[in-house]
């Protein structure tokens, strides 16, 4: 493998941190209810970016698969979304530094990649790296919202119980990330926001306030998701709205209350540190069967808007 810092580029002036946190949401893989991309945009409204290192796109994207977007006006181009992959430094509502790593996931060299993550840490001498993004979950959109917490070390998310056993899912460059900084012994955890199936196209500020809340209790960094509020108020008035508007979208979401509240009940009566979903998952209904109606439903709510 050719030399990590190949990968990047380091800009000028590069700051000395002491153990920073490491904050990671690549755009790509699954972000549902755009948890992640929500809680970044509110994060870069909060503080002044600085960009102190750039990877190679050109190297790590398949321009045929993610085709960056062009303005065409009359007979000439006029714009090009460049492709963006960077590191930057922020700082939170109390001028804490801390690093964020963000943009594309690469879809190519992704140990070179991972390798040349792992060089940056230790050039910034980072002490905790967090990665966040949405996942669709067959949970009702009327109970708190869930995480799925994983890490290198289980004691860093012991608080969390579990919600699902042994599975496997498609990888992802986050995923290898953690992986492998887990080999190297450097700390990582990753939050996966639950967000309730038929919500998962949708935007969902709740999630995004989710992420930053656990985000914030796992690094102690001050992340206020204020902005975020009046978003999330109008999004569940609206979810109301529909749900109210429904018989048949009323049932789905009792189902889903249902299944959430005795697997939450059954795992306080036995106290056991197992998933709260049985490992045999084909007794429990599945996020399509129980979110299908629903999804059809504000489908078509947001087509007739159109």
């Amino acid at each position: 493998m050719r030399d990590p810092a190949d990968l990047y580029e380091l800009r000028p002036d590069p700051p000395e941190l002491a153990r920073p946190v490491l904050l990671v949401a690549l755009d790509g893989f699954v972000d549902a209810g755009g948890a992640a991309r929500q809680a970044v945009e509110t994060l870069f409204a909060q503080s002044d970016a600085r960009e102190i290192a750039t990877f190679d796109i050109d190297r790590l994207l398949d321009y045929r698969s993610r085709r960056p977007a062009m303005m065409f006006d009359e007979s000439t181009w006029t714009s090009y979304a460049d492709p963006k992959l960077a590191l930057y430094l922020m700082a939170d509502a109390e001028g804490t530094p801390y690093l964020l790593l963000h943009g594309l996931e690469p879809d190519r060299e992704w140990e070179a990649f991972t390798a040349a993550v792992r060089q940056l840490a230790e050039r910034f001498s980072v002490g905790l790296t967090v990665g966040f993004h949405g996942m669709p979950m067959a949970v009702p959109h009327t109970r708190p919202a869930t995480v799925t917490a994983h890490a290198t070390r289980r004691d860093l998310v012991a608080e969390h119980t579990p919600w699902l056993g042994r599975v496997q899912v498609p990888g992802s460059a986050s995923s290898l990330l953690e992986y492998r900084f887990g080999e190297a012994g450097a700390d990582f955890i990753g939050y996966a926001v639950h967000v309730p199936s038929y919500l998962a196209q949708a935007e969902y500020p709740r999630a995004a306030i989710a992420a930053l809340e656990y985000v914030a209790g796992a690094t102690g960094l001050a992340l206020p998701a204020g902005a975020l509020e009046e978003a999330a108020v109008e999004t569940d008035a609206e979810i109301e709205q529909q749900v109210e508007a429904s018989d048949e979208v009323q049932r789905v979401v009792r189902g889903l209350e249902e299944q959430y509240d005795s697997s939450v009940a059954a795992r306080e009566r036995t106290a056991e540190s197992g998933p709260l979903l049985a490992e045999d998952e084909s007794a429990l209904p599945t996020a399509e069967e129980l979110g299908a109606e629903l999804e059809r439903y504000l489908a078509e709510q947001d087509n007739g808007e159109r």
